[in-house]
């Protein structure tokens, strides 16, 4: 039987994958020929690559409150940006009620 330590956890393993190289460029050029091919009638099966491009986004179209953000131009940079500014306005407003109420 195992005890519980408060002192030992243990934390699993993260996965860090550094890619060496990516180009770009080429990824979009292999994914155009691969939609022509399959206009064309050469090649009929869905890869994995084609899954993934069907996938992107779905994610927020079938949430409401993400969708709304994107329709009103909302990105994480400025969810982040307005929450910065909400936690400095607390901040600025525990300290003046110190520096008022408590001296």
């Amino acid at each position: 039987m195992a005890f519980f330590s408060f002192y030992n956890t243990r934390r699993p393993r993260q996965f860090d994958h550094k890619p060496i190289y990516w180009d770009p460029k080429k990824e979009a050029m292999e994914d155009r020929i691969r939609k022509v091919k399959r206009e064309m009638g050469l090649e009929d099966q869905l890869s994995a690559e084609d899954y993934k491009a069907e996938i992107k986004g779905s994610f927020i179209e079938g949430t409401s409150h993400l969708k709304k953000s994107r329709e009103r131009g909302q990105d994480s940079r400025s969810r982040t940006y307005k929450n910065g500014k909400l936690i400095l306005a607390a901040v600025l407003l525990i300290a003046l009620f110190w520096f008022l109420f408590m001296q």
